[in-house]
């Protein structure tokens, strides 16, 4: 058995353990201006990827098209008492990757998606709505208070392949 150091299994948890993140996309209208939204996210097991399913009509999905380069913010929940400066959380820079309808990508993405949202299958039938891959190419880990670090790609890739 390989050691896992504390920070990356820290790291591993609070991806696995959470089930909606920040998105921050750039504006197709105006690139200068970044645009903050809300989605529920799975691990794709087909790679070091985490899988979003937006509606095509969504703000975020028409700035991806255009900007694949987002950032996603997984954070761990506020606890009644504790300081929120402490709060562990990590920004991973993505990439937006969207595999064609039907395809092996779309089909992995959609098991992987419904296993964690199974209430979400009937979304999955209407057109608007895709499975995008985001793909993370380095983050900042903040641990807790004092406990921060950048996180390359390949470290992510065990993270996330684990």
């Amino acid at each position: 058995m390989t050691h896992e150091p504390r920070l990356m299994r820290e790291l591993r948890d609070l991806i696995a353990g959470r089930r909606v993140a920040a998105l921050g996309t750039l504006d197709a209208a105006d690139p200068a201006q970044p645009f903050v939204s809300m989605v529920p996210y799975a691990v794709w097991p087909g790679g070091p990827a985490l899988v979003v399913h937006l509606s095509g009509l969504a703000a975020h999905t028409r700035n991806l098209q255009v900007q694949p380069r987002a950032s996603l913010l997984v954070m761990a929940a506020e606890t009644p008492g504790e300081p929120v400066h402490a709060l562990p959380r990590v920004s991973l820079d993505v990439v937006a990757d969207t595999p064609g309808r039907d395809s092996a990508g779309w089909q992995a993405a959609r098991h992987a998606y419904l296993a964690r949202f199974p209430e979400a299958e009937p979304m999955t039938t209407l057109g608007d709505f895709r499975f995008v891959l985001l793909r993370p190419t380095g983050a900042r880990q903040v641990a807790g208070f004092g406990a921060a670090r950048s996180v390359d790609g390949d470290e992510l890739a065990r993270v996330l392949g684990a």
